[in-house]
């Protein structure tokens, strides 16, 4: 028995000559259009800053296959908080002092790597400290940067989020056959 809409995934296959791979890849570029928009519109209503740490997060949380899009959504949030933490951290600690800067990342890649050892997307918690961070340091000011700092870490929540859900909604919606979508997961 096939799985519903296999059909359809079929029968664009067969007229336009298109493999698996292509299909997914199409419907990849219809996720990341549609998450984007969706970013995008949500962001610049609520408050008119850029949203492209959201888009960008949208992107690197998104996958065409819904096992993956799961376990790197997971990973990143986990890196996230591990960032957040030592990032507020260091700024409760050494205030807008320029030395924290690197040593928060330093610290963030170590606890990412030896504590919490997710591997998977382990490179954002150094980026999510260096966010938290870098408000405060080129505004000499620990309240700013803090401040700033969760405007942009809620930014990369709210794309990360954006971006499994529309890869899982999208997965449901166009269903590729079986044998790709297993792939992923």
């Amino acid at each position: 028995m096939s799985r519903p809409g296999a059909r359809y995934a079929e029968a664009l296959m067969r007229r336009y000559g298109l493999s698996q791979e292509h299909l997914v890849g199409v419907r990849f570029a219809i996720n990341v259009a549609l998450a984007t928009t969706i970013v995008w519109q949500s962001l610049r209503a609520i408050d008119h800053s850029s949203p492209i740490w959201a888009i960008a997060s949208m992107v690197a949380a998104s996958d065409p296959h819904p096992g993956e899009a799961r376990r790197i959504f997971k990973s990143r949030l986990v890196n996230v908080a591990v960032g957040c933490a030592t990032g507020f951290s260091f700024l409760m600690i050494g205030g807008s002092a320029n030395w924290i800067l690197p040593l928060a990342m330093a610290v963030a890649v170590l606890v990412s790597s030896f504590v919490i050892r997710v591997k998977t997307m382990w490179r954002q918690a150094p980026i999510t400290a260096a966010v938290v961070i870098a408000a405060a340091v080129m505004n000499d000011s620990s309240t700013v940067g803090i401040v700033q700092g969760l405007r942009k870490v809620a930014a990369v929540v709210f794309g990360s989020v954006v971006g499994i859900a529309v890869s899982l909604a999208m997965s449901k919606v166009w269903i590729i056959p079986l044998a790709t979508e297993e792939k992923g997961t």
